[in-house]
């Protein structure tokens, strides 16, 4: 069994082709991502809807609906190995999503617009699902420094990843606005339950909660997390998202023959 150690903005995971395969893959994402101590497991499958599916899961084993940056890195996976052109289609469980390559290392997908956008969840805390089924997301601003105040800030962030407010539980995005259409971004995950370096559907979750508090004036976002800056572009109209585009950069770290 070959399986690819991949990076998308400081997100690892590892990846296998399964097409024609029946794997445990709950089983295989702890065991792997335990070699590697990677974020998140994912498997290229058979669509009859797409180009291909992904099967996505956390380093827990419990299954995701969607992965930003995941599916930046299974896109690049499914060119490299042959699977899709440089546009295609990734089925998920949130929905279809449309991925497209820009260069070697940078990819660029079509996250699910959102199915559930509640400004005031929980006061000030919004409330997004990207795509039907949605990722879940809370989002805050903060006013500190997020790369300063992290580890002061984690049991806070774990105990809203919990919070009754949110039925589904929730990846909690903070954002530092650092000038218009820039922020950071610090987000504690469901499935890893902790800090990750970074998270595709959290800053997307965050550029739409901008966007319809019209504070992205060129409907742009630039994200920096503390494993690197992804671009958000924002459509819509009426306070409706209709297209949320992420963009960024992937590496392919090693090959593992198992």
């Amino acid at each position: 069994m070959q399986v690819t150690y991949m990076n998308g903005a400081g997100n690892d995971f590892m990846v296998m082709d399964a097409r024609g395969q029946q794997p445990n893959f709950a089983k295989l994402a702890v065991e792997l991502c335990k070699l590697s101590n990677a974020d998140g497991f994912m498997a290229v499958d058979d669509s009859e809807k797409a180009d291909f599916r992904l099967h996505f899961y956390n380093a827990d084993g419990s299954r995701g609906e969607m992965c930003g940056n995941g599916a930046r890195c299974i896109c690049r996976f499914a060119y490299d190995h042959g699977i899709a052109g440089k546009t295609m289609v990734v089925e998920t469980d949130a929905g279809l999503v449309p991925g497209e390559r820009l260069d070697e290392n940078t990819y660029r997908v079509q996250l699910n617009n959102p199915g559930v956008l509640d400004l005031h969840r929980k006061g000030d805390i919004a409330y997004v699902e990207l795509g039907n089924p949605g990722v879940p997301h809370a989002v805050a601003a903060y006013k500190g420094d997020l790369w300063v105040d992290a580890d002061s800030l984690r049991e806070e962030m774990r105990a809203l990843r919990f919070d009754p407010a949110f039925p589904k539980g929730a990846n909690v995005n903070y954002y530092q606005p650092l000038e218009p259409g820039v922020v950071r971004i610090l987000t504690f995950e469901r499935g890893v339950e902790d800090f990750t370096l970074a998270c595709g559907t959290g800053g997307g979750s965050v550029a739409c909660v901008l966007w319809l508090e019209g504070k992205l004036p060129e409907s742009t976002l630039t994200a920096h997390s503390r494993g690197g800056t992804l671009k958000y572009t924002v459509s819509g109209g009426n306070g409706v998202v209709t297209s949320l585009l992420l963009e960024g950069p992937t590496e392919v770290v090693r090959t593992y023959e198992l």
